[in-house]
Formats: structure tokens, sequence, C-alpha cells
């Protein structure tokens, strides 16, 4: 059990490192020339691989807990334009880094929003067409979907899994009824359980659920509930996340009263609650959010060194290039990230004018590339090999409170996060985060790290 004067000395606003440097710290943007010419620099590598993320952002209902660049519409009329959208997007990408499509094809992925707004007849004619033009060896092909179990039918599991999805994600939150109640996602325990049932009886290999933990009105009680239910139904994988309180991002979390809201310690023992739950039914926690069971890929990847983190998470595997292709949808080379346009209406238009729909992005120096490296190796491993004597020095310093409370150590040239310190991984990655130190923001930009 974590103090509650630790707690409360760490539980400060940092980033969350599924990037680095991260976006908010975006500052050389590319041109779409530059960005291209990233790719295809990528792509000339020998053993080259790369991955596909699809951005699908319509939802039918607001979930006021959310995050993610969404699109809150009743109307499936849209479904088809959107869909051959994300194809001519393609078809650009196909046309300008031909070398790319030569490389094999490692991971698709379908997020949003809710993937399954589309019909299984619109899911078929996007993932058949994405797949068409590339090159898939489908021992090695990871196939995966986010879907809301409310707006999830057995055709479209169907749909994706004769295309060789194996692996879904399945957004859960809370089982408790007064909290999905505030949080406007009032979704059954039994509609959950149907469709898990229904994936695993179709042939889906790995099936995730994501839980949230700092909920309105979430009590240890209820997260016991919660925990244990979903151990009664044994997902492969378990992303829990902290609740990130970003109202000045995302206005619909204005809604929930201060007092509602568990926070410092109290929101910390809805994980360690979980945690003691969860490892006790046999599953591993996996960096600082995830658990698997053994026999789990990601839970393999951890064990050979290979655990990746990016826009998504922890992640089995990492390829050279992921491509965003939608709204808002973020993609990564190794000297460059590159995004998307946020709204719908100027995407599609850019799209249909013949051009890839570049909003922002960052080109990485030299020393980003290296910084980049280390945070990923630390936020995956754990621990890090400090670069020069010089560094240690820094890190030492700017790490001094945190290795005086036992919660990180510099042994020799390595960086280490201690068992105390899992919690606060986050707050400890800071000292290798040279932008932000360089630049700290006056202003709220990220949510507490706890």
């Amino acid at each position: 059990m974590i103090s509650k004067e630790l707690l409360k000395k760490y539980d400060t606003p940092v980033p969350r490192y599924t990037s680095y440097p991260t976006v908010p710290y975006w500052s050389d943007s590319p041109t779409t020339e530059e960005w291209i010419e990233a790719v295809n620099q990528a792509a000339s590598k020998k053993d080259a691989t790369w991955s596909i993320y699809v951005h699908i952002p319509f939802c039918e209902t607001l979930c006021t807990f959310c995050g993610c660049n969404t699109v809150i519409s009743r109307n499936h009329d849209k479904e088809g334009s959107y869909v051959e959208t994300l194809l001519t997007e393609f078809e650009h990408y196909q046309a300008k880094t031909p070398g790319l499509f030569d490389k094999p094809l490692r991971q698709l992925h379908l997020g949003g929003g809710t993937p399954t707004f589309l019909s299984a007849e619109n899911l078929k004619v996007l993932v058949e067409r994405l797949l068409l033009k590339v090159k898939v060896d489908h021992s090695q092909f990871d196939g995966s979907l986010e879907v809301d179990p409310r707006r999830t039918n057995k055709e479209q599991l169907k749909a994706l899994y004769d295309l060789g999805f194996r692996r879904v994600s399945m957004g859960v939150q809370d089982f408790n009824e007064e909290v999905q109640r505030l949080i406007n996602r009032v979704q059954p325990f039994d509609i959950t359980k149907n469709l898990t049932d229904q994936a695993r009886e179709m042939g889906y290999t790995s099936v995730n659920y994501d839980l949230i933990y700092g909920l309105p009105k979430q009590s240890l009680s209820m997260m016991r509930e919660t925990v244990e239910r979903t151990i009664e139904l044994r997902p492969d994988r378990i992303a829990l996340y902290s609740f990130a309180l970003v109202p000045w991002i995302k206005p619909q979390q204005r809604l929930f009263k201060d007092e509602d809201l568990p926070v410092g310690a109290e929101k910390r023992e809805l994980y360690e609650l979980s945690y003691e739950l969860l490892t006790g039914a046999g599953y591993r926690e996996i960096g600082m959010d995830h658990f698997a069971l053994p026999e789990d890929e990601l839970s393999k990847s951890m064990d050979q060194g290979r655990l990746h983190r990016n826009f998504m998470g922890y992640a089995e595997l990492r390829t050279d290039v992921l491509l965003g292709l939608g709204v808002s949808a973020i993609s990564e080379a190794p000297t460059c990230f590159h995004q998307n346009e946020k709204l719908v209406a100027n995407y599609q238009k850019r799209v249909l004018d013949g051009e890839i729909p570049t909003l922002r992005g960052h080109k990485l120096s030299q020393e980003d590339q290296q910084q980049r490296e280390m945070i990923l190796r630390f936020m995956t491993q754990g621990e890090v090999q400090i670069a020069d004597a010089a560094q240690k020095q820094d890190v030492e310093e700017f790490l001094s409170p945190m290795i005086r409370d036992g919660l990180v150590k510099v042994d020799g040239q390595k960086l280490i996060v201690l068992d105390q310190g899992r919690p606060f991984l986050r707050n400890a990655c800071m000292a290798l985060d040279v932008r932000l130190r360089k630049n700290k923001p006056d202003s709220k930009v990220f949510s507490q790290s706890l």
C-alpha cells in the first residue's frame, strides 16, 4: 500500500507518454511532402514492416467520461461516404509510398469512436479493399478492433473474423448500474457476457476489456463488483485506465461534480484493490495500466523484451511505420509524427480533392529520437541505460526526491523503477523528457499521474 504522503506528493499533472515528444510539445510540423518522405525512408529498410490504424469517429451517444475524438450521430447514411473517403486516402498513400505497400502488413486495428457503428457490410467492404492492396502473411497478421458491446452484433464480428481478425477489445468501464448512469453508458452485464461468448465461439483468440478507475461515485465495493464480474468472464487482457479528467479539452466532463470523483489516496485504493484481485486470479501486470493472462501474446511480449507502447497504449509488436487513416488519426515513422484533419468535413474535402489531409505533426530531431527510445524502454521494461555521465548527474538531481523516497534508483548507468515506484513511472519519465523540462506548461495540459 502506497502511503498517503507519497500519493499526495506525486499525484501531479504528467504526460501519459504514448509518444515522445508528447503531442502538446510537437513544434516542427512537417509538410505533407516531408511526411511522405519520412514514410518512404522507413519503407526502404530491407526488413521493414508496417501497421494500419483506422479511426472511425462515430458514436450514437456521448459517454461523458470519453476523451476521444468522436462524432455523435444516429444517422447511418454517412457510413458509406466515410468508408469511401478512407479507401481514397489509402489510395493516395499507395500512389505516393509504393515501397511501403511492398512490405508486409503486420497489424490492422479499427478504433474510434465506435467502429461497429458501421454495418457488417460496410466493415467487410472497408477491410476487404484495404487488404486487397497490401502484402499479408496471415500467419503473422494481427487484426483487431474496438467495440461498444451495446452497438455490436454477431454479423459484424463474423465479417471481420472471416477476414483474419482474431482480437477484439470491448469497452466496459464499470459494471455498476449507478456509475454507468452517471457516465451515460448503461450496459447490462449480460450484453458484455453474450458478446464475449459469441466472439470466443466464433474463434477470436484474444478478448480485451477496457475498465476505468476513478469514475464518479465509484467506491471500493463497486470496484470489487466490477473486477470480480470481469474475472468471472475471464478476458485475455484488461486495460485498467485511470480516469483522465481533462474538462478544458472535453467539456462534457464538466457535468461531473468534484465531490463525486475519487481522487488521491481514495482513487489509488481502487487500483490497488483491482491489482490484488486480478493478480490473485492469475493475471500479470503489464507496464503500468494493463493486465494479461500468462498465455496471451501481450504477456509473452513482455517476457521476450518486445513490449511496445504507442498512441493506443501497450502493444505486443512494433513496426517501422504506423499509418493512421481517418479523421484525426495519428501516424508514426522513425523520424516523424503526422496527424490528419480533426473535423470530418475538412478531412473528407481534402481527401476527395486528392490530398493527404495533413493537419500537423512533428519532425523528430536526433535528440528527440534518442529520448523517445529511452522513454519507450523505461515505460515498457522499467529500466533504461543512461546515455553518459552528464545525463546521469542530471537524472539523479531531477529525481533526487523519488530516489530518497525509494521509488527509483540509479544503479551504475541504469535508471530503474522500484516496485513501490511503479505507480509513479510517468513521473520518473519526466527526468528524460527534455522538451517538457525546458518549457514547463503554465496552464493545465496533462491529467493527474494517478
